[in-house]
């Protein structure tokens, strides 16, 4: 039997949602060991003088428990 923990986080990239993910998981995986999954859960963006400035992604990073 295993059992998984649920952490949220936020990740921000200046070139796209895509990128945002891949470092956000990126660095959960520096810090959590065992990662199985992640939930995007929400998408925005920030705005700088009219233009995107950066992309964020807040996501739930499922990861499973060392016995």
């Amino acid at each position: 039997m295993s059992v998984a923990r649920v952490t949220e986080i936020s990740a921000t990239s200046p070139q796209s949602f895509d990128d945002a993910v891949k470092q956000g998981i990126d660095r959960a995986n520096k810090s959590l060991r065992n990662v199985k999954s992640a939930w995007i859960k929400d998408n925005n963006v920030e705005i700088e003088n009219g233009q995107v400035k950066a992309y964020r992604v807040n996501m739930q990073v499922t990861f499973v428990l060392e016995d």
